[in-house]
């Protein structure tokens, strides 16, 4: 065990607390380098997470591994991603501060630390880093009352959240006499039967993990914080977070509660079914974009975890190759919406999408091609990532499971088809501002060019993922 497999979290913390001092001393006046800094540490960090070695740190608290560093390349990307896209916004809409990108980088190494946990202790530890720096960018708008809401809301519900899974955590401490993820499988096996207390603590950690992955019925904040929260924060919340909390569903389970799947399994589907369904009807009444992208991420939660209900490894490697074409079709569509103004505003209403394709025929493009992989349209990324979660059900026999989750897709694509028909057949009132920051164009095109081209070129994200979904298994 060496400290040095925790090498990029040790990186990034010091890198964070230096850059809070070049803050502290420059003021705003230097929030510009403070966000390209912390961008450059980023990179560093993803280079250290791919490079760097394997194995336990810290006395089993912390573990590397291939599924580790698949999810914290995906984390790293989105949070560049979320720092680079803000940037211009933040200018505009008098949010120009240091502390938005050292906020960023905290809930980053928060989120780091919920993946590699080996230990209820650690995974706490980390859930509640990244949730403090959360509940901050969700009213980082001082100004504005909807953020504040936001961010109180998502505080309120965000504590009791935390609540019920450190009370499951002790539950589960009690009846094993361990928080050590091995060693509480080891217990568990060896008693050959799951005790009412540790089913009771399986249910309330998967309802804490479900609140932050936005599951139904644990999904009643993302609306609200979605829609409230400055949009550049929206856009990260969509996407690392998501993707961390996902990643600490599927290490807890198949951990501790791996040979457990009959305990945890039908919770799970109950889970998927409803956040499948709930996401493909509610979004369809959606007036605010922001809004319906909070329903549509509630929706895609649920086709992640049907992989998860699967319970094996097809499964997992079906919801990491789910995450990461998730992770760009979110990306861009926000980039999208970051680049909606009038007069100067952001404008924030579907009806606003309308002429869009005369107006800014390439931006037009991408967004439809973003909202048809969403839906499941082939040959598109999303189609592939929906049919290797779909697959990994019927192989575990979870028919009904499947079926369901053909027919929300169905149902879903009503909401994300009428986008592209305002787009392309609709008149405008009034056209939409020109001016598109480079940046935006630079993320726009990197994120279209993945959906459009994963059909032919799926090894970068396929192969990885399988080899992530095997190391879990001990392969």
């Amino acid at each position: 065990m060496s400290w040095t497999v925790a090498l990029p979290e040790v990186v990034l913390a010091v890198g964070t607390m230096l850059l809070l001092m070049v803050g502290a001393f420059r003021g705003n006046q230097g929030t510009t380098l403070v966000a390209m800094l912390a961008v450059a540490l980023l990179v560093v960090v993803l280079g250290l997470s791919v490079f760097g070695e394997s194995g336990l740190a810290f006395g089993g608290l912390f573990v590397e591994n291939g599924f580790t560093k698949f999810v914290k390349v995906l984390l790293l990307i989105g949070s560049m991603v979320a720092i680079v896209m803000a940037m211009d916004f933040c200018r505009r809409e008098g949010m120009h501060r240091f502390e938005y990108p050292i906020l960023m980088l905290t809930a980053t190494l928060g989120m780091m630390l919920m993946v590699s946990a080996d230990d209820f202790i650690a995974l706490y530890m980390g859930v509640e880093l990244q949730s403090l720096s959360l509940y901050v960018l969700a009213a980082f708008r001082r100004d504005s009352l909807r953020s504040t809401e936001a961010g109180l809301k998502y505080f309120v519900l965000g504590a009791l959240s935390s609540g019920m899974l450190l009370y499951g955590c002790s539950l589960i401490y009690g009846f094993s006499g361990y928080t050590n993820y091995i060693l509480v499988a080891q217990v568990l096996t060896s008693e050959g039967g799951v005790s009412l207390g540790v089913a009771a603590g399986i249910v309330f950690v998967v309802a804490g993990l479900a609140f932050k992955i936005s599951a139904v019925p644990f999904h009643m904040w993302a609306p609200d914080v979605y829609e409230g929260a400055p949009t550049p924060i929206t856009a990260f919340f969509a996407v690392a977070p998501k993707i961390a909390a996902m990643a600490m569903v599927i290490r807890v389970l198949y951990g501790p509660f791996g040979n457990m799947v009959d305990v945890w399994q039908q919770v799970i589907v109950f889970i998927s079914l409803a956040s499948m369904i709930l996401g493909a009807f509610a979004a369809v009444a959606q007036t605010n974009i922001k809004r319906l992208m909070a329903y549509s991420s509630i929706g895609h939660v649920g086709y992640a975890l049907v992989g998860v209900a699967a319970g094996t490894q097809a499964g997992v490697s079906g919801v990491l190759i789910y995450l990461a074409l998730y992770l760009f079709m979110n990306v861009g569509t926000f980039a999208c919406i970051l680049s909606m103004r009038r007069g100067g505003r952001m404008v924030e209403s579907i009806e606003d999408l309308a002429g869009l394709s005369r107006s800014h025929p390439l931006m037009a493009a991408a967004l439809a091609a973003f909202m048809f992989s969403m839906a499941g349209v082939p040959p598109l990324a999303g189609f592939w990532g929906k049919l290797y979660v779909f697959q990994a059900a019927v192989g575990a026999e979870l028919y009904v499971l499947a079926v369901i989750g053909v027919l929300a897709s169905v149902v879903s694509c009503f909401y994300y088809l009428r986008i592209v028909k305002l787009m392309y057949f609709d008149d405008a009132a009034e056209a939409l501002d020109r001016d598109i920051g480079g940046e935006m164009k630079a993320v726009l095109a990197v994120c279209a060019a993945v959906i459009l081209l994963f059909i032919l070129v799926p090894g970068p994200i396929a192969g990885p993922a399988t080899a992530a979904a095997a190391s879990l298994f001990g392969g």
